[in-house]
């Protein structure tokens, strides 16, 4: 197997291509899309099938949780429990944008797709394909960095064809991302009140604290 490109405007997706798309994840097919940081490989996270096939793709350790995409801040609503303000506050500042939120999961989530965990990582990202690609699929799509473990994250469709062209059937080209940094990581599953910086990445941990203590 050898991956097709689908070439898909970054800034204005065209709608039979995102249709295109939603139809490959429908079928359980791993997709490569890009985000605002790195290209990422996206399935129906209620689809468990397709979940271990990340999983297989990337050589990850099964204990380790897929991070969601998500189109909107209230769709994080349909996804979590026991949210609180800090939610609120986070998303208001930094949504659409390279900052991942870990909340405890909902019931509408299978408890495989957060590793056993019971907790979702979630974003709404600041790119226009994956965005209009959950809004058509209705559902929230996975958003683990496209590149094998231990290699470096993808910014280019070409770089996702050299790694792991073999593996996927779909390779969407929406040229460069707009970021080389990772997403920054917050946990919000703590507790009421609760947060912890997990990683420091696009979005620098003093603006995580300003926005936090308002």
């Amino acid at each position: 197997m050898s991956a097709e490109i689908l070439r898909v405007h970054p800034d204005e997706p065209q709608p039979d291509r995102i249709e295109y798309i939603v139809s490959c994840l429908r079928k359980g097919d791993v997709v490569a899309l890009p985000t605002d940081t790195f290209y990422g490989l996206a399935v129906d996270p209620v689809n468990l099938r397709a979940v271990e096939q990340i999983y297989q793709i990337k050589s990850r350790q099964r204990h380790k949780p897929l991070s969601l995409l998500i189109a909107n801040v209230s769709q994080a609503y349909t996804l979590a429990r026991e949210t609180d303000t800090n939610l609120d506050k986070l998303a208001e500042r930094f949504w659409p944008g390279p900052l991942t939120i870990i909340v405890r999961a909902g019931t509408k989530l299978p408890l495989r797709s957060t590793a056993n965990t019971g907790n979702v990582a979630i974003r709404v990202p600041d790119a226009a394909i994956p965005r209009a690609v959950v809004e058509r699929f209705g559902l929230p799509i996975t958003a683990t960095s496209a590149n094998l473990q231990g290699a470096a994250e993808c910014t280019h469709a070409a770089a996702v064809r050299d790694q792991i062209a073999d593996r996927i059937p779909l390779i969407v080209d929406g040229g460069p991302t707009g970021r080389s940094q990772p997403t920054t990581i917050v946990d919000l599953s703590l507790g009421p009140g609760r947060w912890e910086i997990l990683r420091e990445g696009a979005i620098p941990t003093h603006e995580i604290v300003m926005a936090l203590q308002r």
